[in-house]
This record gives structure tokens, sequence and C-alpha cells, in this order.
């Protein structure tokens, strides 16, 4: 059997062209956080983003186990009963889908349709990789560490385990975990049961699910998830630049009540509380703005202070006289290297790493 029969490769959407049964499948599969659930500090698991590449595999927490070879000089083999007797470690991690707000963009790279939902905050408790890989005795000049997952499916033509990798850089910050639980309970069997890779600051695609496998390898990853997919390209054939950490993005609770359809909202005329998270992977955030008039004057937000959850999101908040009539609501979040949301988005082939501003459409009445 030839598999370009039933995989073909990555393609953009003709002018016009409405959005595919297929592009519908795979949204049926992978949903996004209700915007209304950004209130919440930690995302409830059955509300977090999901995005699920190839099958959910049945998997068995007393059998399970994580292998840690290739260039280590004593490679280790752990039962999740050898990992929870570990010293354990929890961090709080905004986690973001590369694909974020794909559907938006002109024109649509054909994938799975995000809008700007593709977000959720956990607390992710598990073992530091670093101390794993110190156990092992991983080779300091190793070039990277590959994860692979233990879903298996074709993308493009190319049969394949889901594997990511990291550089042994990455791969050693102190708060990369070895996860086994999620705001406090087992990982749900969508979200990687029993354990997954969490690389806080990372986009979706490297915090590998159902890890079974880490190998410290001598030369750079050329696997099909770090060198073909996820690139940042204009042109088919282009080597594109990798993707990698979250930009800045700031997203609000859309205020009063909504038309079921087009989710346009409507509120009555005076003062709301707007409200809002923000995140970036890069660096810390430095400040939020929020515009009624779809970004052409802005005023700056209320950021929350800082509570030293470095790589989780944080509230906003911003109080907003409604006059009646039509508006645009937006918000740009800022962060320390300077970068800020565009009000467009510089386009590219598979639609990665897009933070264009949320456009919120308010009737006022």
């Amino acid at each position: 059997m030839n598999l370009d029969q039933i995989s073909r490769p990555g393609r953009v959407a003709a002018d016009g062209e409405a959005i595919s049964a297929e592009e519908l499948a795979l949204a049926a599969r992978n949903h996004g956080i209700p915007l209304e659930a950004l209130r919440y500090d930690l995302t409830p698991p059955g509300l977090h983003y999901l995005l699920i590449h190839y099958d959910i595999p049945l998997t068995d927490d007393a059998a399970w186990q994580l292998s840690i070879g290739g260039q280590v000089a004593r490679p280790l083999t752990l039962t999740m009963a050898d990992l929870r007797a570990r010293p354990a470690s929890t961090v709080r991690v905004t986690m973001e889908c590369a694909g974020n707000g794909r559907a938006r963009l002109h024109p649509r790279p054909v994938s799975q349709p995000w809008l700007v939902e593709a977000v959720g905050t956990a607390e992710w408790t598990g073992v530091p990789l670093r101390d794993l890989l110190a156990d092992a005795g991983a080779d300091p000049g190793a070039a990277d560490v590959v994860f692979t997952g233990a879903d298996h499916g074709i993308e493009r033509g190319v049969e394949q385990d889901y594997q990511r990798s990291l550089s042994l850089a990455d791969a050693t910050a102190p708060e990369v975990l070895v996860a086994y639980a999620m705001n406090g309970q087992p990982l749900p069997p969508q979200h990687g049961h029993p354990v997954r890779l969490v690389a806080p600051g990372w986009y979706g695609m490297a915090h590998v699910k159902w890890l079974r496998d880490v190998t410290v390898t001598a030369a750079p990853f050329t696997g099909y998830q770090n060198a073909v997919a996820y690139r940042l390209r204009q042109q088919p054939g282009d080597d594109g630049d990798p993707v990698t950490r979250i930009r800045p993005r700031a997203l609000l609770v859309p205020p009063g009540f909504p038309d079921f359809m087009s989710r346009a909202r409507v509120v009555d005329a005076g003062e709301h509380l707007l409200e809002g998270r923000a995140w970036s992977g890069q660096a810390p955030l430095v400040s939020v703005e929020v515009s009624a008039d779809g970004g052409d004057t802005w005023a700056r937000a209320e950021l929350e202070p800082d509570t030293g959850h470095r790589w989780a999101w944080r509230r906003f908040t911003h109080r907003w006289a409604a006059a009646p009539g039509r508006h645009q609501l937006t918000a740009r979040a800022h962060d320390a290297t300077g970068a800020a949301q565009p009000l467009g988005q510089d386009w590219n082939r598979g639609g990665f790493a897009n933070n264009a501003v949320q456009l919120v459409d308010v009737w006022c009445r």
C-alpha cells in the first residue's frame, strides 16, 4: 500500500475555500478552552485545550516503563512506582498549541482549524528531567534529548511514533518535568496518562504525551516533528525556522452574553470590568493594553502582580465605559524582550506561532 494515497502533503486553502470535512473531523477530536473559562487560575482538565496527533493509546499504569538511554553512562528503566518514589516538583504552566489562530489566516493553512482558544493552564507534578538525566550519566557533550510517545500514525506520508527533541541545555532546565499528575490528579488519558513531558515556555508540540522513551543523542535530531513539521516556512521546500517558545498573547473573557451562532456579545450601556489572561514563553510580561475600537486607541490594563509562577498566565483587568453601538474589543501583551502582539500577522504555510490580537465584537444597547 502506498501511504501517499491516504496521507497527502500540506497545503494552503484556495481563495474562498470553505473549511473541509477533514478539518471538521480534526476539530471534533481537538478542542479549545471556552473563553469564559479564562476566569479560572487553573484550567479544569476537561476545559484545557487538547491536540492529539494520532490516537489516544490504551495505557496501563502498573505495566508502564520509561527508558532513558543513548549517550548515557547508566541506562535506566523506570516504572511509575519508581518515578513517584522520587522527589517531586510542581510547576504551573500555560500551554498553547503552536497552531493557535491558524483558521484566522488568509490564505488559510489546511490543518486543525484553531481560532484563539488553543490554550490552558495547569499545575503539573512530576520528576525534574535533569535529575533523571543526571542519574543516567548523560554525556555533557551530547546535542539533543529525544522524547518518544506511544502514539503512532502517519503524517504527510511518514509513518512514525510521535517524537520531538530538545537540546541538552533546554532539556536540563530545572522547570522541565516528566509529569504524572495534572492539577493534583493522575493524568487523564487524553493528556498523556500515565506520564508525559512538560516543557514550560514551549509551544505544545514539545510536551510529548504518553512518554515511553528518552534518548540522549550525539547529533541533532532530524525526525519529522522537528525537521519537517513545526517550521516557519513561506514556500514549499524552504527549510524554515523552527517553532520554539510561545510568543506573547493576551485573551479577553468576552463580556456580556453571546449570540449562539456568531458569538457576538451583547452588553448594557455603562461600566464593565473587562478581564482576561496574558502570557509569554519568551520572557516575563511587562504590560497589557486594551482597546475598545479595534486597536485604533489603547488604554493600559491593570496586570495582577507576579506571584512567582513564571510559566503561567497572569490576570489583567480594565474598566470600560460602554456606550450604545457596536464595539470591537481587543487586548495585546508586551514581554520583557520588547515583543508585543501584532494587529495583523506575518503569514507562514503552517499557520504557526500566530499571536495576532483577538477581536471580540460587542453590541451595546
